[in-house]
């Protein structure tokens, strides 16, 4: 049975954790889809685990519109959210085109967009379109010559900025946030007031579900893995087995423990 946004929700609802991997290909699209990972997010993040990229600003939205096409051939079940990569949301009109194509070229179920306020009003638009929209609050990689990558809301002033972000893409239509390396407390805060899920990466195991880059959580990225990540494979006999152990730990709070929160 395909996983739907109703369902999604209602796991939020009632408190059953959702659990997402990223995949790039047809390939680990179906065997992602086989461990029942409920949501397969087609990161921006291949700029830097396939194309090999310090950053994942370099992407294209053609390329993210080709990786979309190939994971929605290899997926038959899981929700599917497609990444508006950097720069492809820079106005009201490029955003629309561009969420368009991921969906109608790409095959995407959802569009993930990064930042707080600043995308408010183009949530809104997409949602009075029938687009599902994923925000992205917290550490944003698309922002990390800005910002670089650390903890975001540790101060009493920038976690109200998140809560109140976090809100206002709700009240804006948003179907989903992503809140990313944000402090444990602060995400089962804001995940307690959503009346949408909310997926954690390196936020504790609070929230709604659990993300991960698929080569970090099968320990084969090149380079450095983050603090929140864990290698699956070095308790498995096999691929399918990393994933299903994921699921599993994801599913039963065994996922992220406390060596993997970070600030």
């Amino acid at each position: 049975m395909s996983i739907t946004l109703a369902k999604l929700k209602k796991m939020h609802q009632q408190g059953n954790k959702i659990a997402c991997l990223t995949a790039y290909d047809a390939s680990f699209a179906h065997w992602i889809a086989q461990a029942g990972v409920e949501v397969i997010l087609v990161g921006d993040s291949l700029g830097m685990v396939v194309q090999g990229h310090a950053t994942t600003l370099p992407v294209t939205l053609d390329e993210m519109v080709y990786h979309t096409q190939m994971v929605q051939r290899g997926n038959d079940q899981a929700w599917c959210i497609a990444d508006l990569p950097f720069m492809s949301d820079s106005t009201l009109q490029q955003t629309l085109q561009s969420a368009a194509r991921l969906m109608k070229e790409g095959g995407a179920n959802m569009v993930k967009l990064e930042g707080g306020m600043r995308i408010v009003d183009t949530v809104r638009a997409l949602s009075e379109l029938g687009v599902p929209v994923c925000g992205h609050l917290g550490l944003l990689p698309q922002s990390v010559e800005k910002h670089g990558y650390k903890v975001q809301g540790k101060d009493d002033i920038s976690a109200q900025r998140l809560k109140d972000e976090a809100q206002a893409l709700q009240n804006a239509g948003a179907d989903m946030l992503v809140l990313e390396c944000v402090p444990q407390a602060l995400a089962m805060e804001i995940t307690e007031r959503s009346a949408v899920p909310i997926i954690g990466i390196g936020s504790g195991v609070n929230t709604s579900g659990q993300v991960l880059v698929l080569n970090d959580m099968l320990g084969i990225t090149v380079g450095n893995t983050p603090k929140f990540s864990k290698n699956f494979m070095l308790q498995s006999n096999s691929i399918q087995d990393a994933l299903a152990s994921y699921v599993d730990e994801v599913k039963g709070l065994q996922f992220p423990s406390s060596e993997h929160v970070l600030g």
